[in-house]
């Protein structure tokens, strides 16, 4: 990689495009850049006149490629200015002068700085590589499919810059188009480590220098023997980043530890009047049972809700952990301001009428003062949060206190109360709800710090719009996936962030596809809807972690195997290849008409002892990773005799160190429902009328196993 006198030699040529008034370098400048970061590129010249440029040519073995250098021209082949396959000195005149008369065409006044001649190189497949500056998540680097139709195809996928060099090698199988370049058709396989340098070097390249904004090496033409950008293209920022604050990991658990496990609580606008939202948080916080110490605020109350009131957080005579706001927003600010001379470590902003109302000022000045006195923001525009194990409830919202292991955070409202819903629908046991509303301060990657190290969450489930800090949350999402699983509803998948690009990579990275990439990176699960989510939430902490990927399907049903064969194939997950033995074992428990291999096909009529015996022996068999149910209502086998057996086989498999993740399917009369809490409660996923939910939930379990280093990727 580039050492100090080359970034010296990169840095001074960057700052003479931006002395120049220019933020685009020409290809011969960005040529110089290539040659010092150790990007592979064709040899070539700038040729002045039309008498250098058969020089150049003559210097080359074979044809030659001639391109326009413009400043004022990004896309040369748009203006006219490639000229491809030239051969003899005339044929390099004619394409000059073509060149050039049709950039002016182009742009009338356009500044010419002459013909790029480059040697032509030999057949091969086109890719690109490129890096954008993503206001998510800083710089990112791109690779996929290239050429002139790149941005028809949109075969792309993105990393986190800088990569290295098993990261940079696992974008080459991140694409559609994967096989293509492993050799298809007689074709021989590009050279990989070549193409992953490219990547990795580029990556570098814009960490080294954040002012590059955009790098484009579009088309790669990759061959068996190397890989050599054509054409590079690089786009300087207009102006320097923004700095976000940032918190260490330290302050961020002494913070939330204080938020989560509060103490005490002062109610700011705390209320006896039914109908407010003070009264609200202090009836949930009382009736909830919350054991530490509660203040309510309010200059007009003697006392609220048999606790005594007072004037300002001033006048509280004990140490308080959070402040919870349930004042109008104008008068948000002076009252944060007592909180900060309080010596409050927390505030949670539930009121609206900030940002999301177009008043960014006033959310700004909050933000400043929350600053200043060193207070965590939650919110504003919130419900509040819930931490269970502490029973507090700090809402205004309905109380929910169903301890459990799943953490849920909402960056909405009203998916907020639709977590809320399903929780207690389903008797999903919480550690915590929070609201995160504006994100002014605290935001997801502070609530996966703490979460990480909470004894009492072992799944983490978010709903978000958007990342204030997209590296800050990878870097907490790293850490965390190692422990417990992440999942993540990501909502708006639009693609605003290509509209205004300068290059091919930037006109590439829609916001969508950028997370969609960089959550996979982190290890993160991203669900594809709300309710995807939620059951993610609730089904992972049930299913013991796989050992393996053999995934064996026993089936009462043909057509619910098939169902069930094809949600594994939609969720990466690998039929196992029984073998002989373990083929003939299970065909002793299956009527000759059934059928052994992989789905097994126990058939419907088949009474209880068939459904035991053939789940035990998927259990007891060490082969045999994790196990599919397809139950079929029966009247031989009534779906909670089925539910029985099954609880009651997995339970004893348990008891004796078995541990393998058990999902199944039950298809039948409105009988199947409860059947299928039963077998949730005690530790098998089952669901009704579906086979790809039970299948989904253990994908998600097996793609966090291998984000956690647990199986092989």
């Amino acid at each position: 990689m580039a050492d100090e006198d080359e970034r010296a030699a990169v840095r001074a040529l960057l700052d003479s495009v931006r002395a120049s008034g220019r933020t685009t370098l020409t290809a011969p400048e960005g040529k110089i850049i290539a040659d010092l970061y150790g990007i592979a590129t064709p040899g070539e010249a700038l040729a002045r006149d039309v008498d250098e440029a058969v020089a150049f040519a003559h210097r080359f073995d074979g044809p030659v490629v001639l391109k326009i250098v413009s400043p004022d021209i990004l896309h040369k082949t748009d203006a006219g200015g490639v000229v491809v396959g030239v051969h003899t000195a005339s044929e390099v005149r004619s394409a000059f002068h073509r060149i050039v008369a049709n950039a002016r065409a182009f742009v009338p006044d356009a500044r010419i700085e002459g013909v790029q001649v480059q040697q032509m190189l030999p057949p091969g497949q086109e890719v690109i590589v490129g890096a954008v500056t993503d206001p998510t998540f800083g710089k990112v680097v791109a690779f996929g499919l290239g050429g002139v139709l790149v941005e028809v195809l949109k075969d792309i996928t993105f990393r986190l810059a800088p990569v290295t060099g098993d990261e940079a090698a696992s974008m080459l199988d991140s694409i559609k188009a994967a096989e293509i370049l492993r050799g298809v058709r007689g074709q021989a396989a590009v050279d990989r480590w070549a193409v992953a340098e490219q990547i990795r070097r580029v990556s570098q390249l814009v960490t080294d220098f954040p002012e590059i904004a955009e790098v484009d090496l579009n088309p790669v033409i990759a061959t068996s023997e190397g890989a050599l950008a054509a054409d590079i293209r690089v786009i300087l920022s207009e102006g320097a980043p923004v700095e976000r604050p940032r918190f260490s990991r330290e302050e961020i658990l002494f913070s939330m530890n204080r938020l989560m496990k509060p103490r005490a609580v002062a109610v700011i606008g705390a209320s006896n009047e039914e109908g407010k939202i003070g009264h609200s948080v202090m009836r949930n916080l009382v009736d909830g049972g919350f054991a530490g110490d509660i203040y309510p605020v309010n200059p007009r109350a003697h006392d609220i809700l048999g606790l005594k009131a007072y004037a300002t957080v001033l006048d509280v005579p004990g140490e308080i952990d959070v402040a919870v706001f349930a004042i109008p927003a104008k008068a948000v600010p002076a009252a944060l301001e007592e909180v900060g001379r309080k010596q409050i470590p927390a505030a949670v902003l539930i009121p609206s009428g900030f940002a999301e109302t177009g008043d960014q000022a006033l959310q700004d000045k909050v933000v400043a003062i929350a600053a200043e006195y060193q207070v965590r923001v939650l919110g504003p525009n919130i419900y509040g949060y819930y931490s269970t194990w502490q029973d507090l409830c700090a809402t205004f919202c309905t109380p929910y206190d169903v301890k459990g292991p799943v953490a849920l955070t909402s960056q909405s409202g009203g998916i907020g109360m639709a977590i809320l819903g399903f929780a207690r629908t389903t008797k999903t046991g919480v550690s915590a709800i929070v609201g995160l509303g504006n994100k002014s301060d605290v935001d997801e990657d502070d609530l996966l710090t703490y979460f990480g190290e909470d004894r009492n969450t072992q799944c983490i489930a978010m709903h978000l719009e958007d990342l204030k800090d997209g590296r800050a949350f990878v870097e907490a999402a790293r850490e965390v996936v190692k422990k417990k699983p992440i999942i993540v509803l990501k909502a708006g998948r639009t693609s605003a962030g290509a509209k205004a690009a300068g290059s091919h990579t930037g006109a590439l990275a829609g916001d969508d596809k950028v997370y969609d990439d960089i959550l996979r990176q982190a290890g993160v699960i991203r669900a594809p809807g709300l309710k995807d989510m939620l059951e993610y939430a609730r089904a992972l902490p049930v299913l013991p972690t796989p050992q393996g990927d053999n995934v064996v399907i026993i089936t009462g049903a043909g057509g619910s195997g098939v169902l069930l064969s094809d949600a594994c194939v939609d969720n990466g997950l690998k039929l196992m290849e029984i073998p002989p033995d373990l083929d003939a074992a299970f065909m002793r428990y299956i009527p000759p008409f059934g059928a052994a291999g992989n789905p097994i096909d126990i058939t419907g009529g088949e009474p209880p002892s068939t459904y035991e015996a053939t789940i035990r022996l998927g259990m007891e068999d060490p082969r045999v990773h994790a196990l599919i149910l397809g139950y079929w209502h029966t009247i031989v086998t009534p779906p909670m005799v089925f539910a029985e057996l099954t609880a009651r086989v997995v339970a004893e498999a348990r008891a004796k160190g078995i541990n393998k993740p058990v999902v199944a399917s039950l298809a039948g009369d409105t009988e199947v429902e409860q059947a299928s809490a039963y077998l949730f409660r005690r530790g098998v996923v089952a669901y009704p009328y579906t086979t790809e939910q039970p299948v989904a939930a253990l994908g998600a379990k097996y793609r966090w196993a291998r984000a956690a280093g647990l199986l092989p990727r």
